[in-house]
């Protein structure tokens, strides 16, 4: 049987689609685990067991005027709403506000949602946010605060909160302490913010042990250092990076995936793809360099790295393979070379002898 709230999530995850291979929309009901479903599913199974006769119904819970509300779901997306509803169930789970016309959150807009665990709040107006907005809401893991008017980050996040999407609003400066109190946080995306690397104040990130962090289509200019070294995923494309120097990634032991496409990069200096020798996945593609990163035979996990649309001319045999054996842990599943002025004919095809298949090496032709 199909779920009630199957539609709900199918506009959601729409609406919210990033790139990068970002995790659909609300899939918290998975995340929660089972005792979250169970708690949701509960609200429509009665007991097997009668003991006695039941009381009469009370009124039940007051939805919104305009939304939609169930299985603790409160919808009031695209109502043109200029402020927070009330009359919110005090059981909801989920409220979704996207695509409205809210310019602030005050103090006692969220006063009672204790169980709350999913806000959505992309596409508004908001500028304005009270610090003890978000104060009742003690279960908030997921906050989705895109494309709206917020110049910094908002204070008193709650400590519960796992996943912060805070792109496309006008945050200029990350100051310092910013997620005191977050040690829960897990995932930070705060692209399409015109942020530069002054703008991170020197302990911005104290605190936290993120897994995954993109800021792209930024003004970065170069890869910041200040970053939670507990990072796995770190995308900072679409920015004006200009090079790799070679104590950019000292920090970041434990990436398995970087994404620096689209930037302006033209040197990566020799020893500094060594601090990061767990990664996986490597996007380089849209830069300027002009000759394969001399340390990818090193690099004994990396399985995919993306080299296209940049000024590569040659590949040399040893370019991306070790010239020993059982030296590389991961054999290459993805090598991309198109839009480059490289003659595929004449790459020796002993330079891709750590390739586990020739269809991963994708040259294509060179356009001018």
């Amino acid at each position: 049987m199909m779920s009630p709230l199957l539609p709900l999530l199918s506009l959601l995850v729409s609406s919210l689609a990033l790139p990068f291979e970002q995790r659909g929309f609300l899939d918290f009901s998975l995340d929660a685990g089972e005792g979250f479903s169970m708690m949701m599913m509960n609200d429509e199974e009665g007991s097997a067991i009668e003991e006695e006769t039941p009381a009469p119904p009370g009124p039940g819970p007051v939805c919104p005027f305009g939304c939609h509300c169930h299985l603790r779901v409160v919808q009031c997306s695209d109502l043109g709403l200029t402020s927070v509803p009330k009359n919110i169930p005090s059981d909801t789970a989920l409220l979704d506000l996207q695509n409205n016309k809210i310019t602030e959150l005050k103090e006692s807009d969220f006063k009672g949602l204790h169980n709350l665990y999913a806000l959505v709040l992309v596409n508004n107006r908001i500028s304005k946010v009270s610090g003890k907005a978000f104060q009742p809401l003690r279960s908030l893991q997921k906050l989705y605060f895109s494309k709206n008017l917020l110049t910094e980050i908002p204070q008193g996040l709650p400590p519960s909160l796992v996943e912060l999407r805070i792109h496309e609003n006008r945050i200029k400066n990350v100051r310092k302490e910013a997620f005191k109190g977050l040690g829960s946080m897990n995932c930070i995306e705060m692209g399409g913010n015109p942020l530069e690397n002054s703008g991170f104040e020197p302990g911005a990130f104290d605190g936290l042990k993120l897994n995954y962090l993109r800021i792209s289509e930024a003004k970065l200019t170069g890869i910041p250092k200040d970053f939670p070294a507990s990072i796995n995923e770190l995308h900072l494309d679409h920015n004006q990076i200009q090079a790799i120097e070679l104590e950019d990634l000292i920090r970041y032991k434990n990436l398995y995936r970087l994404g620096l496409g689209y930037n302006h990069i033209r040197m990566i200096e020799n020893g500094s793809l060594a601090f990061v020798p767990n990664l996986r996945e490597l996007h380089l593609d849209n830069n300027r360099l002009s000759k394969i990163p001399a340390s990818l035979p090193d690099m004994k996990y990396l399985q995919v790295i993306y080299l296209h649309a940049n000024n590569i001319s040659q590949v040399g045999v040893n370019d991306f393979c070790p010239q020993g054996f059982g030296v590389k842990r991961a054999f290459y599943n993805g090598i991309s070379l198109f839009s480059n002025p490289v003659n595929y004919w004449e790459v020796q095809p002993a330079a891709f002898r750590c390739v586990t298949d020739r269809l991963a090496i994708q040259f294509g032709n060179y356009k001018k």
